[in-house]
C-alpha cells in the first residue's frame, strides 16, 4: 500500500465546548470511542446496536454525535465502511490516530514519547498491546474508560492539540469519524491557550517530519494490517 504524504491544510475549526458530565458518562463515551475509533469488523458492527443504546444516554450534544457516526456507518457495508477506515487513518498524515506523531513527528523524539506511553500504562497496572503501538488514540480511550485518573488524563491532555488536529482534518475530508472525536473532545477540558498555540502550529505546518539520525522513519500508522485487511486497494 502506498503512503500518502497528507491531506493538505485542513480548516481551524472552533474548539467545542465541553458538556458538564458525570465521571460516569465519561467513561461510557470514551470506551464507546475506544472502540468505534478501532478498525470495522463484522463484530464490532454486531455492538453497534449496544452503542447507540449506551450513548443515548449522555448528555445531548455527546449522545448526538455519537448517534451521527453510528447512523452514517450503518448506512456502509461492511468492505466500504473499511475501505474508508484504511484510506482515512492509514493513509492520511493528518488523521493519524497515533497521537504521539502529533508532537515528535518522523524524528528520533517519537521514540521515547512512546516510551512515555508505555511507563504510563504500566504506572496504572496494564502492559501495552502486542499488535499495536502505545500511543494509539483507541487504545489510551480505553485506558482512559477503564482507569479514570490522573495518568489518563494527561494522556489526553498533553496531546490535545493532536487530537484538535485529527478532529480538524476528519471534518475537512468528511469522514463521519469526525463525529465520534467530537464526542471525546466534548468531554475533555476547554482547550487552554499553550494548546491552542501548538494546534495553531499543527495546522500551519503538519507533524514535524526530520528524520536524520534514523535508519527509517517512524510512520505514524502500521505498515502491516490484519490479514482481513489484505484485500483492501492501495
Amino acid at each position: 500500500m502506498s503512503r500518502r504524504a497528507g491531506t493538505g491544510r485542513p480548516p481551524s475549526l472552533p474548539f467545542l465546548e465541553p458538556v458538564v458530565a458525570h465521571p460516569s458518562e465519561r467513561v461510557v463515551a470514551h470506551m464507546a470511542a475506544s472502540l468505534l475509533l478501532d478498525y470495522p469488523t463484522s463484530e464490532l458492527r454486531e455492538r453497534h446496536g449496544l452503542i447507540r443504546d449506551s450513548t443515548a444516554i449522555l448528555s445531548a450534544p455527546v449522545a448526538t454525535a455519537f448517534t451521527a457516526f453510528l447512523d452514517a456507518a450503518d448506512a456502509l457495508d461492511l468492505d466500504t465502511q473499511q475501505v474508508h477506515y484504511v484510506e482515512t487513518f492509514d493513509q492520511r498524515r493528518r488523521c493519524a490516530l497515533y497521537l504521539s506523531y502529533y508532537a515528535a513527528g518522523d524524528t528520533r523524539r517519537r521514540g521515547m514519547a512512546l516510551v512515555t506511553f508505555v511507563e504510563a500504562y504500566r504506572a496504572c497496572g496494564w502492559e501495552p498491546r502486542e499488535d499495536e503501538l502505545p500511543d494509539h488514540l483507541p487504545t489510551v480511550l480505553e485506558l482512559s474508560a477503564r482507569d479514570p485518573g490522573p495518568v489518563a488524563d494527561a494522556l489526553l491532555g498533553s496531546h490535545r492539540a493532536g487530537i484538535e488536529l485529527l478532529r480538524s482534518a476528519l471534518h475537512h475530508v468528511g469522514s463521519p469519524y469526525a463525529h465520534v472525536v467530537d464526542a471525546v473532545c466534548l468531554t475533555l477540558p476547554a482547550v487552554d491557550e499553550a494548546t491552542a498555540a501548538r494546534f495553531a502550529d499543527l495546522v500551519s505546518a503538519g507533524p514535524p517530519s526530520e528524520t536524520v539520525g534514523l535508519s527509517a522513519p517512524l510512520l505514524p500508522f502500521p505498515t502491516m494490517r490484519p490479514s482481513d485487511r489484505s484485500e483492501v486497494p492501495a
